[in-house]
This record gives structure tokens, C-alpha cells and sequence, in this order.
């Protein structure tokens, strides 16, 4: 098959979405089939060459609903978009977050090809969310009507794209390539020992890295051996240093931007892994990184990683608000090594089912039955 995957963002911003795009691609390149990116170029990149990926339109600013600025893509030229569409002659085209302009309505209405979308994001609940939503809704609807599948990467992501169509929607998890983690070995600890507990992503307020560090203030006063390690950058990073000074933190360190060898390496070391986003989340695949090195996992109680920690893993959800709880969570699975033994046990199981080359044979088979449907259609 030759397959078009379209990312409206930016491809030089690293994000969930494009590490799964090219995942997909790698994957899919390796059995044979032939495999484009299709995404707009970053603004101010006039000479800009990357193989396997086709530029159309142009990045521009957006800032999303769960407050995270990102680029999108700005209008491309329509004769560009049917030259390219009759020369590459894509049997399938499949549109990530189809619902951000422009580009991906761009191309659905001038496509023949089968037309599959996928929805990553889950809009959080807000005034300003739901308002957004409300004028939005008739452009929405528009690029519904191209779509010949709906994929969604958890419950809470085809939630809001099941109130637009009456389409069925497929739940194809995101994946990890479990080959780059090494399941960690290491011995358990008694309370008395060095420990260490990590946060890694973005500094933004939807991330609640702001309530780690009150349950973590909380935390030192019976675990004065542990340490909070805070890995990443964002707009709020500043406020969270002074937070940290305020709070009275003494074992805590703000590592700043990491690369992802250093990650991996954080994670296996870290005795607890800690996200405790309260919105936003529609999939954790940072959370499958801390699951696949055997890194006990303590994560919001937002609905996309509700659906990631299943089973025994709801042990690791705790509500962020709840300074208290939040704390005593961290404790519990900090120190009860008999609970972190069989949470581990859990974990090593549990994330083969996450593994890349399983979530690829899912979308191949999918992109197969769809393109048979759509020839009978013919």
C-alpha cells in the first residue's frame, strides 16, 4: 500500500502526536509498504528538505484548549494540493487530529483515496473549552462527513469526535517501542535508603506539577532520603522554582529540557515515576515508558490515563487536588515493597500489549478491510 499520514503540526516541535506519526511510518516502511508524511512547513523554513515527508501550507501558532500553544497548519494552495494528490496516488490517507485546521480539510475534500482519522486529544472541560467547541462544531462536522473511518487512541479521545458523528469509532491504543527500555532489576529499598521519585514532561499548569510539589512537601518530613527530581521546561517553570522555595522543598532539582537517552535512563533509575496531570491527557504514553522500565507509576486522575492504568494499575491514580492523598500514594507505593512488587509484576505483563509492532498490525489490518470496503463502494 502507499500511505499518506497527515500531521497538522509543526514536525520540528516534538510531541506525542508526531512521535506516534513516525512511529507509524517507520513500522509500516518496514513491511513493505510505501509511506509519506504529509504536514505543513515550519514557518520561516524556506529551504527545508527531510526525506518521505511532503510540505504543504505553512505552521502558524494555535493555542489549544488545554492550554498548550503549538503550530498548526495555515491554508495551503489547492492547485499544490491536487498536483501532489494525482502524482503520489496514496491508497490510503490517514488525518491525525483531523479537527485542526486547515490543511486536513484541505485535502479530505479533494481526496479519492480512503480517508481514515484519528483522534489523539481530549478536550478538557472548561467555559472556554466548550465555547470553543460550540463555534467550531460546523467546521467539524464538514471534515466528518469525508472521513470513511474513525479511530480514536483511547474512550476519553472518541468521546468528544462520538457527539459529531454517528460513525463507529475503533480504539487503537498509541504504542512504545519496547526494545529501548530495559525493565529495571534493582534490588528494593528499605524507608532509611536514597530514593528518588521523577517527574518528565512540559511546565504548564495543566501538567499539576504544582500539587507534586505540595505532596511532595508534605512527603520530606517522613522520607528525608528522597528525592524530587523535575525533568522538562515550559512557561511555568519559573513559578515552580519559587513554589519550591516557598513550599520549603530542600531535595529538589529542576534538570530542565533532557534528551530522550537521558529519560529512558531517569526512568529506570527513579523509584517512582510521577505525572499528575489534571487535564488534556487523552493517552500517556509516558506513562507506558515508566511501565515498560518497571518504574512504579503514581498519575492524575484525568480520564486518558484512567484508561491507560487498568487493573492493578488503578492503584496509581490519585486526584492531585487532594494534597493529603496525594501524599500518603507516594508514601504507599514509595515504601510498600510488597505492593511494589506485584505492581511491577502488573506492569511487566500488562504494557506487552503496547508494544509498536502490536499496535501496527491493528492499523495495517484496519487500512486493509477499509481499502476493500472503499473499493466495493467504487
Amino acid at each position: 500500500m502507499k500511505i499518506g499520514l497527515v500531521c497538522p503540526y509543526n514536525i520540528n516541535k516534538h510531541g506525542g502526536v508526531l512521535e506516534v506519526i513516525l512511529a507509524l511510518k517507520n513500522g509500516l516502511e518496514s513491511r513493505g509498504h510505501v509511506v509519506r508524511i504529509i504536514t505543513p512547513k515550519p514557518r520561516g523554513a524556506d529551504q527545508i528538505h527531510i526525506d518521505g515527508v511532503i510540505f504543504v501550507g505553512v505552521s502558524t501558532d494555535f493555542r489549544s484548549p488545554s492550554h498548550t500553544t503549538t503550530q498548526v497548519s495555515s491554508n495551503g494552495d489547492e492547485e499544490i494540493i491536487q498536483k501532489m494528490l494525482e502524482e503520489e496516488k496514496f491508497d490510503v490517507l490517514h488525518f491525525h487530529e483531523p479537527w485542526v485546521p486547515l490543511l486536513s480539510r484541505q485535502i479530505l475534500q479533494l481526496s479519492n483515496s480512503v480517508n481514515i482519522g484519528t483522534f489523539h486529544a481530549k478536550v478538557p472541560e472548561s467555559i472556554m473549552s466548550r465555547s470553543m467547541i460550540k463555534a467550531v462544531n460546523p467546521y467539524l462536522k464538514s471534515v466528518m462527513k469525508y472521513l470513511d473511518v474513525l479511530t480514536a487512541v483511547s474512550s476519553s479521545g472518541a468521546e468528544y469526535a462520538s457527539n459529531l458523528t454517528e460513525m463507529p469509532i475503533t480504539i487503537i491504543p498509541n504504542g512504545i517501542d519496547l526494545d529501548k527500555y530495559k525493565h529495571q532489576v534493582q534490588p528494593e529499598k528499605s524507608k532509611d535508603d536514597d530514593k528518588t521519585i521523577l517527574y518528565v514532561g512540559r511546565l504548564e499548569r495543566r501538567k499539576g506539577v504544582k500539587y507534586l510539589l505540595k505532596a511532595f512537601a508534605l512527603l520530606q518530613g517522613s522520607n528525608p532520603n528522597t528525592k524530587l527530581l523535575i525533568a522538562g521546561d515550559g512557561p511555568d517553570r519559573e513559578k515552580l522554582e519559587m513554589l519550591a522555595d516557598d513550599l520549603k522543598i530542600k531535595n529538589i532539582e529542576f534538570l530542565g529540557f533532557i534528551s530522550e537517552e537521558h529519560k529512558i535512563e531517569l526512568l529506570t533509575d527513579a523509584d517512582i515515576f510521577c505525572s499528575p496531570a489534571v487535564f488534556g491527557e487523552s493517552f500517556g504514553i509516558v506513562l507506558l515508558e515508566a511501565l515498560a522500565t518497571g518504574t512504579v507509576t503514581v498519575a492524575g486522575n484525568n480520564s486518558g490515563y484512567i484508561d491507560v492504568m487498568q487493573g492493578t494499575g488503578a492503584i496509581s491514580i490519585v486526584d492531585p487536588h487532594s494534597t493529603e492523598e496525594f501524599a500518603r500514594r507516594l508514601d504507599l507505593l514509595l515504601n510498600d515493597n510488597n505492593l511494589r512488587k506485584l505492581w511491577k509484576q502488573w506492569a511487566s505483563e500488562y504494557v506487552l500489549q503496547f508494544n509498536y509492532p502490536t499496535v501496527i498490525d491493528t492499523y495495517e489490518e484496519l487500512y486493509k478491510k477499509a481499502l476493500i470496503n472503499h473499493d466495493h463502494k467504487r
